[in-house]
């Protein structure tokens, strides 16, 4: 009968850690082999029996906070499990991380974002953390099973960290050029962020991307029109090119005489030959009766304004009020 008992016992013991290491397996599969120390606990492996499995290789330590269940450098999915486990407490995917996430290129950084609730949070390498009282738990969406800022406050508030005004600037363009959200959910939101560090730039940004703007450079070349009494240009307007092909003009004007003009704003990167090349087949196939196409460079938006406004007032860009530019 003790024996029977004993039999039983162990038997028991034998089931209650196959449970335990399948919950294991199902946590850690959702969460591509990162677990938090409080999510162990909560499975039932206490602390020694971390420390053997870490000794002994099989796990490894990723923050004091956070192990992982699989050896060798951490994979990018790995890494933003780790930042979205480590603090104490709810914590989501925040900044330019949570925007990659919603499918923004071009503007990612090394370290992972996160934000979490006011309060003490142990440093981590390669986890950058935005400590708030703002309730971002009801901002926070799901993407790949992490949780993550909506697009509009992972934008806004992004931006208003920012060092340069022109990057806060370029980065809200970039997230409605690239369709990430609208300039018009970002507008809807500003005022829910209130206060925001730079919020009426970025409320002056959100004009000219509503108003089609789509680079900082565009909003320089509002801003130059302005300055110059020229008539604002119609901004990402659809045409189709010589090959039928779909494409959107930075800027047009429609003059008097029928004659379209077509300003076509060039960043540093249309320096590269692949981007050279394109650029000139694009004018190529953009150019027809009627529409005369040009090109300038943004940085002469900023240094050499005049150069730009004299060659568009040659071409017969009209000034506001309707008189032709003389």
């Amino acid at each position: 009968m003790p024996d029977e008992i004993a039999d039983r016992h162990a038997a028991a013991l034998r089931r209650r850690r196959t449970e335990q290491l399948a919950a294991l397996r199902a946590v850690a599969d959702q969460q591509a082999g990162v677990v938090s120390r409080d999510q162990l606990r909560e499975l039932g492996f206490h602390r020694e029996e971390v420390r053997r499995r870490v000794a002994a290789g099989t796990w490894v330590v990723r923050t004091p906070t956070v192990v992982s269940t699989t050896s060798g450098p951490p994979v990018e999915e790995q890494r933003l499990w780790i930042a979205v486990l480590h603090p104490s407490g709810p914590s989501a995917l925040a900044g330019r991380t949570a925007l990659a996430l919603h499918g923004l290129s071009g503007w990612s950084t090394r370290e992972v974002s996160v934000v979490v609730r006011t309060g003490q949070h142990l440093p981590a390498d390669g986890i950058e953390v935005h400590r708030t009282r703002r309730p971002f738990e009801r901002w926070t969406t799901h993407r790949r099973g992490l949780p993550v800022l909506r697009a509009e406050p992972a934008a806004l508030l992004a931006a208003s960290r920012l060092r340069h005004p022109r990057s806060a600037a370029g980065l809200i363009a970039a997230c409605v050029q690239q369709r990430v959200t609208t300039g018009e959910q970002l507008l809807d939101w500003l005022p829910r962020l209130a206060p925001l560090p730079r919020a009426r730039l970025l409320a002056e940004a959100l004009v000219e991307v509503v108003g089609g703007a789509g680079s900082v450079a565009e909003m320089d070349l509002g801003v130059v029109c302005a300055a110059a009494g020229l008539v604002a240009p119609h901004r990402q307007r659809v045409r189709l090119d010589a090959g039928g092909r779909r494409r959107y003009t930075d800027a047009e004007w429609d003059l008097a005489d029928g004659t379209v003009v077509v300003l076509e704003v060039d960043g540093a990167f249309h320096l590269e030959v692949a981007h050279w090349v394109a650029d000139k087949r694009r004018h190529r196939r953009l150019s027809g009766p009627g529409r005369v196409v040009i090109g300038c460079a943004a940085v002469e938006l900023r240094t050499e304004p005049g150069e730009v406004v004299a060659d568009l007032v040659a071409l017969g860009v009209p000034r506001r009020g309707g008189a032709a530019a003389a």
